[in-house]
């Protein structure tokens, strides 16, 4: 069981049943903990006593008292639990199991999300704070959150303004009271600490824990300490690193260099998984093939940097008239296609309308002073309607594209079994 997230333990003593001392000794360093029995012993109370409990109740309980005994619990404010920690602390950081340990769990998946959450376990185990977070930096130094433990949306914007500034800084952050402390700007009565995860000379991310409340004092940890948590830490974050590059390169080799959508072999390989999936669920499958309507006018006016510009505009179009689930891709040039799965003929006209709407609304290269305008011929196929194989589908969405090319541009067609219906 994690702390994080609760008030207070019950637990649980039996005379028939050894208690787990070493965890009921972790819990105790971060929440306050109430033995209870249902048995009427003289040793069990004892037995409370010497483990450590705050005290002990008899069966039967009652909720409000419970509440009651577990709000007496008087519980030390995180840099005190942090103090009173530290020397069994520098005991478990030194012991090779963990290393070997935290060896094997990191280097045990290729998921950075899973490295991260066990990163958050582990450090909740370390040092008792409420919330433990790690926050991931991309290369353009935007956040993203990959793990997290008793994590709630007061505490969010904390994190992130705390994993800003330690990445930037490549140094820990540590803070009595968050609302007198200028280097950042969440003004919330809480204790930090955090560290950063560095790893080939930068700093990929930081593990930050919150306690909601004030310390007396900064919750300081000693240089022994922290540089047995640093060396352990580095395991995890060469685990997480390449993690990351990994699902970057992945990224890469299925994403057009230009618009950052999808390219044609991912498209390939999204149609043949999708027909599989329609085929053995019944639900239809839908594509669109959109092909932009003067953009040659661009490239001849303005130059090919210009429309390669115009091509940036019109893939955020299309991504942004498209749902979560569906797959926007670039084609090649200035055609582009949609994947649409679960949607039948109507759903995918209604995206195709969007997406015509928007582009033809839309006033290309802005910035440049230019407010240059294009439509969009765009084409619509169903599975199993019009085709048989994920091939077929893309080639009845091309050639009804086609059909709004040759009478005039500026439309949408539907394909209905090797024919097309204008809309």
């Amino acid at each position: 069981m994690s702390a994080a997230g609760f008030d207070g333990v019950l637990w649980e003593l039996a005379t028939d049943h050894k208690p787990n001392v070493r965890r009921i000794g972790s819990l105790a360093r971060r929440l306050p903990i109430v033995s209870y029995s249902a048995e009427r012993h003289p040793e069990l109370e004892s037995l409370s006593r010497r483990i450590g409990f705050a005290c002990h109740l008899k069966a039967p309980l009652s909720p409000a008292e419970v509440e009651h005994k577990l709000t007496l619990v008087s519980r030390p404010d995180l840099a005190t639990r942090l103090r009173q920690f530290q020397r069994a602390l520098a005991g478990r950081l030194q012991r090779r199991e963990v290393l070997t340990g935290l060896i094997r769990a990191a280097h045990a998946t290729l998921e950075p999300s899973r490295i991260a959450e066990l990163m958050v376990e582990r450090a909740s185990d370390w040092i008792p704070a409420r919330t433990w977070a790690l926050v991931v930096a991309d290369s353009a130094g935007d956040l993203s959150l990959l793990g997290e433990r008793g994590l709630t949306s007061s505490v969010e914007p904390v994190v992130y303004a705390v994993a800003n500034w330690v990445i930037r800084h490549g140094t820990e952050f540590t803070t009595a009271d968050l609302r007198h402390d200028r280097r950042v700007s969440e003004l919330v009565d809480a204790t930090v600490v955090a560290f950063p995860l560095a790893c080939r000379g930068r700093t990929l991310a930081a593990l930050v824990g919150v306690e909601r409340g004030a310390s007396g004092r900064e919750p300081k940890v000693t240089d022994g300490v922290l540089a047995g948590l640093y060396e352990l830490l580095e395991v995890p974050a060469i685990a997480l690193d390449s993690a990351l590059l990994l699902k970057r390169a992945e990224a890469l080799s299925v994403t057009d260099d230009l618009t950052r959508l999808y390219n044609s072999r991912y498209l390939n390989q999204v149609l043949r998984r999708e027909a599989k999936r329609a085929s053995r669920s019944g639900h239809p499958l839908s594509v669109l093939f959109v092909d932009l309507d003067g953009f040659k006018g661009i490239n001849d006016r303005y130059g090919h940097l210009s429309g390669s510009r115009a091509l940036v505009e019109a893939a955020a179009l299309m991504r942004a008239s498209a749902r979560e689930t569906d797959v926007v891709a670039r084609f090649g040039g200035d055609e582009f296609a949609i994947v649409l799965p679960d949607t039948g003929r109507e759903g995918a006209l209604s995206v195709a309308q969007r997406v015509r709407e928007r582009i033809a609304a839309h006033r290309f290269l802005a910035d440049q002073g230019v407010n240059y305008h294009l439509t969009a011929s765009v084409g619509v196929a169903t599975y199993p309607d019009v085709a048989a194989t994920p091939d077929q589908l893309l080639h009845a969405a091309d050639q009804a594209m086609y059909r709004v090319k040759s009478r005039g541009k500026d439309g949408i067609e539907v394909a209905v079994n090797e024919t097309a219906t204008s809309v």
